[in-house]
């Protein structure tokens, strides 16, 4: 019989440990690929989803699914992309031989076809030079940046916004919100296009910018964790039609799913407008923020200026 107990005891003890591996941050178990698409943390890094790659002649040809602007593209999203194709290059050559490859090439998408972003010439035919990838913010608020305090103590309307709340159709957030070029530029690189983007992608690709690994869990919830803080994630769309300002039954759900997720904050993510009843719940619980339309900027100028 002790042996019986012993045996229960350790099958117990073992499924506690790896339960632990797999919650604890920067462990083995947590990748970038599980993260789904989370930038590396300390690096500035976010891979940018590959479409096509092939090796012909001596060109090494990467096309990402990077949507690209009309007009000249920006030169923080050439060094971004140009960059990143080394990267994959470097990732492939374990499979396929590079050897003869004295070019790498960076296309993106323009419409439906891909078109060359930039290129890097490789001083020895094989030999590609070592990681080096650009910062897309600076690395101190990347270090600090707190997406929940970024919007502490926001008024709780924005002057020349609110005014406009009684619209049934929003209008695009791309005319509200200023954007920095290597931020445009980093939401670019993960298929994310500034012009046409949600409250939610924006989000979404800023905290991965930031270092945050990103799982998403359903539509419209994710789970983020950077270092040993977890963050539960909640977008609410808006649709044509719907009514602008945020539905106190969706800021009531997000609360209880909240408090059920055990996580260390939560954030309510929309570009409808906010309800009187949002600050109510940030002061009786400090852990919540709602980024609504009114708010998204100085999110967004959190990340950027730190």
């Amino acid at each position: 019989m002790a042996w019986v107990i012993a045996a229960i005891v350790l099958v117990a003890v073992v499924v506690v440990a790896v339960f632990v591996a797999r919650r604890t941050p920067g462990s083995s178990t947590e990748t970038a690929g599980d993260a789904g698409g989370a930038g590396d943390v300390g690096t500035g890094r976010v891979p940018a989803p590959v479409a096509e790659f092939h090796v012909r002649g001596q060109d090494a040809l990467v096309s990402f699914d990077v949507p690209l602007p009309e007009d000249e593209v920006d030169d923080v999203l050439v060094e971004l992309l140009t960059r990143e194709a080394v990267e994959v290059v470097r990732e492939k050559r374990h499979s396929l031989p590079i050897d003869g490859v004295t070019r790498v090439v960076a296309l993106g998408r323009r419409g439906e076809e891909f078109v060359k972003v930039g290129s890097v010439s490789l001083e020895t035919p094989g030999e590609l030079p070592p990681p080096l990838l650009p910062e897309l913010v600076p690395h101190h608020v990347r270090a600090g940046f707190d997406p929940v305090e970024s919007v502490a103590g926001m008024p709780e309307h924005a002057p020349g916004i609110a005014e406009s709340a009684g619209e049934e159709d929003l209008p695009p957030l791309s005319e509200e919100l200023r954007l920095p070029k290597a931020i445009q530029a980093g939401l670019r690189a993960q298929g994310i296009d500034p012009r046409q983007a949600t409250a939610g992608d924006l989000v979404v690709g800023l905290m991965r910018i930031a270092g945050y690994a990103v799982t998403k869990v359903d539509d419209r919830t994710y789970e983020t964790r950077r270092g040993g803080n977890e963050i539960f994630l909640r977008v609410v769309p808006h649709a044509a039609g719907d009514h602008p300002e945020l539905d106190e039954q969706a800021v009531r759900a997000f609360s209880v799913d909240f408090q059920q997720s055990r996580s260390d904050r939560g954030i309510l993510v929309t570009e409808k407008y906010s309800p009187f009843m949002i600050y109510d719940r940030e002061r009786r619980d400090p852990r919540m923020r709602f980024i609504t339309r009114e708010r998204l900027q100085q999110f967004v100028d959190g990340l950027s200026l730190g």
